[in-house]
């Protein structure tokens, strides 16, 4: 099907006011009032709504049609470079082993493990392909072992809405108990004795809120409700120590947290609370049985000024904050990301001038030594696997142009042994390409990092085209990991770009605080400020920059798109969070109450309304040329709701006055994630390189010098 012209959504005035300011906001049409049944079920949407987001898929899919060659090959090569028969590292716990694994041409993992110790045949515990099959959707996401391993616990989503059914099966003949447990976050932790689980339930406004405890074998609609978090700005999540004594229930928003303990032998004690919440107090835990001789718990935590985060000590049976006890002092600039316990050691995983080590503590005598790296931009992460008596962890290790690495580490020796390298089965030279991280100057005077990768012999003579990445929120910092799928961008003469822009946490928590409430538009102007400098020192022509963003991320590319709609020549907003003020002002969405503390709360406070509304993108559309820019959407999304890009693209193309594309495609069956399985993933991002090396007129491969 081919749409003639571009769709126009009808403008339908509907006027809303606050603090005295009137908005129009004529594209309201497009939010379904009946959003919570469409999360569950997608053919309920409204046929108005359903026909304009078809109307500019099918605009969409016609732009794309000379590009379909092109977004073929790329997705050959994306697939040519992913080993389909892939496996994890087997993760040891007692006399078994588990790990997951791909089969060849297989979508979904399949959830295994074999004998931890000597030969034995693998046991195929979920069989992911199988389980989606003759699904429109299907996203395997988490999974849990009972204790005595007769069991496990797995959950799945069938519709992108991030709505988990838990099912349990009995790990030796297959079979699955009659206990399935609807509407869930996929959380999950095991009782000790493996008669129990506990899971979080998400209530008729999507948010997950009541924590269960379910035995085994008896009706879900009978679960004890164990907690019930009366905070609808706080959300709850599930966890474990590593010890496996306590279940944690952790509540919170972007700026506090507070948990309690589940004690994992006692299937009647009430959830025991560690610290009551404080506004801007953080805290994780940890726990130890025997820590210098008594029962601890080992708390992360920002608390009294360590803004950079300290390790504090806390008797398990009285650990309020009156009783926390440095364990590893504050120190400006080295943020500690996080801890992980076990018998004789301690792992923390942290970031110093913008780079992560893992420091191994010996409880003993309290020795430390770091795991050091020696490329100039990295990516790291800490895996404590699933016993607590051990000196052995897994990390993982990437680079740009280092494909994913696992080792295994012993804390007494303190050697390394590589358990795997990620395979690229059509090849991949190292050497071939270059990574850099470079700085650029923010309008006050911040130096902003950027890591890029590019093919050795690019010209750095300011002709090359550029992918600019961007996110900047939440205090998530980006990785400069390894990915397969950018070698389709830079083998045809494109740098590829990571600007570490404030609002994530590359150089400690202040450099998140630097781009968040009233000093969100940091966060924007460290963006174009990236792009300029690159441009200026010859990595990137000027009319060749493509500026990528998914979810808030998504809102910095509406944000710089208004600012400076010349410095682009295309923009490609995934999910993108972009009608700002209307969602904070909603407090009946899923995500607003806990996003205040991140964009400050409209609806109470006039500064926070007038503040939000002078950035958010879809109230700063204007008459200008914009350029090219693609937008993504998930129908069942419950994070950015579909109607969030879909208003944003029907302003952009009321006030455009240039002939740049303007696209939205809208996933009809995902949600936020986009499409689940793994080789479908790869189209979306075809589709996204075609349109980026389309727009810069790259579309045709470049040979690049050797």
């Amino acid at each position: 099907m081919t749409a003639p012209e571009p769709p126009r959504a009808p403008r339908r005035s509907a006027p809303v006011t606050h603090h005295g300011i009137t908005l129009d906001d004529p594209y309201a049409w497009l939010r379904a009032d009946n959003w919570r049944e469409v999360m569950r079920d997608p053919s309920a949407l409204d046929g108005d709504i359903r026909a304009y987001l078809e109307a500019e898929n099918a605009w969409q899919a016609a732009y794309f049609a000379p590009l379909e060659g092109l977004k073929d090959a790329l997705v050959r090569e994306m697939r040519a470079r992913i080993k389909e028969d892939d496996s994890s590292v087997p993760r040891p716990d007692g006399p078994f082993a588990y790990f997951s694994r791909h089969r060849e041409g297989g979508q979904h993992p399949l959830l295994c493990r074999r004998p931890a110790r000597g030969a034995g045949a693998e046991t195929i515990l979920v069989d992911g392909d199988a389980e989606a099959a003759g699904k429109a959707y299907f996203r395997l996401a988490h999974w849990r072992h009972a204790p005595g391993h007769g069991r496990i616990a797995f959950a799945a989503d069938e519709t992108g809405a991030e709505l988990f059914s838990i099912r349990i099966r009995d790990a030796a003949g297959g079979a699955d108990l009659p206990d399935r447990i609807e509407g869930t976050t996929g959380d999950m932790v095991w009782s000790a004795d493996g008669a129990a689980l506990y899971y979080i339930r998400r209530d008729a406004e999507h948010r997950p809120s009541k924590v269960f405890r379910h035995r085994i074998g008896t009706d879900p609609a009978d679960d004890a409700l164990i907690y019930d978090e009366p905070d609808k700005g706080f959300f709850v999540s599930l966890g474990e120590t590593q010890s496996g004594a306590f279940g944690l229930i952790a509540c919170g928003d972007h700026e506090t947290s507070e948990v309690r303990l589940i004690d994992l032998a006692d299937g009647t004690a009430a959830p025991r609370l560690v610290a009551a919440r404080e506004t801007g107090v953080r805290y994780e835990v940890e726990h130890h049985p025997d820590l210098a001789g008594a029962d601890s718990l080992v708390i992360l935590t920002n608390a009294d000024g360590a803004e950079d985060f300290k390790i504090v000590t806390a008797p398990a049976a009285a650990p309020a904050r009156a009783h926390w006890r440095d364990l590893v002092p504050h120190v400006p600039g080295r943020m500690i990301l996080s801890v992980t316990l076990f018998a004789r050691h301690m792992a923390r995983l942290e970031r110093e001038a913008g780079l992560p080590r893992i420091v191994v503590r010996a409880l003993a005598d309290g020795a430390e030594h770091a795991v050091g790296f020696a490329e100039e931009a990295y990516a790291l992460g800490l895996d404590g696997g699933f016993e607590f008596d051990t000196a052995e962890i897994h990390f993982t290790y990437a680079s740009m142009t280092t494909p994913a690495e696992v080792w295994r580490y012993d804390m007494d020796r303190r050697d390394r042994t590589l358990l795997k390298r990620q395979e690229v089965p059509s090849g991949h030279d190292p050497e071939a390409y270059v990574t850099r991280r470079v700085f650029a100057l923010a309008p006050d005077g911040e130096s902003v990092p950027v890591s890029m990768l590019y093919r050795a012999g690019t010209p750095l003579d300011g002709t090359a085209p550029l992918l600019l990445y961007g996110y900047g929120a939440y205090g998530m910092s980006m990785p400069a990991g390894f990915s397969t799928t950018r070698l389709s961008l830079v083998d045809r003469g494109f740098v590829y770009a990571i600007a570490h822009i404030r609002g994530g946490t590359e150089k400690g928590w202040r450099w998140y605080t630097d781009g968040k409430l009233d000093r969100k538009t940091n966060t924007f102007t460290d963006f174009i400020a990236c792009a300029e400098h690159l441009v200026a020192a010859g990595f990137a022509r000027r009319d060749g920059i493509v500026a990528h963003g998914g979810s808030a991320g998504g809102m910095l590319m509406g944000a710089v798109a208004n600012m400076r709609p010349d410095l682009f020549a295309g923009i490609v907003a995934e999910v993108p969070f972009v009608d700002v003020l209307t969602t904070m002002l909603d407090a009946s969405l899923p995500l607003t109450p806990p996003e205040w503390p991140e964009w400050g709360n409209p609806i109470a406070d006039e500064a926070a309304f007038r503040r939000i509304l002078a950035y958010s993108p879809v109230n700063n559309v204007r008459r200008a040329a914009y350029p090219a820019i693609f937008a993504l959407a998930g129908l069942t999304d419950p994070r950015v709701t579909y109607w969030e890009p879909a208003k944003w693209v029907a302003h952009l193309r009321h006030e455009t006055t240039g002939r740049a594309p303007i696209l939205l495609r809208t996933n009809m069956e995902a949600g936020h994630g986009g499409a689940a399985g793994r080789f479908d993933r790869l189209d979306e991002v075809a589709l996204v390189y075609a349109f980026a090396l389309a727009t810069v007129g790259a579309a045709a491969p470049k040979p690049v010098p050797a």
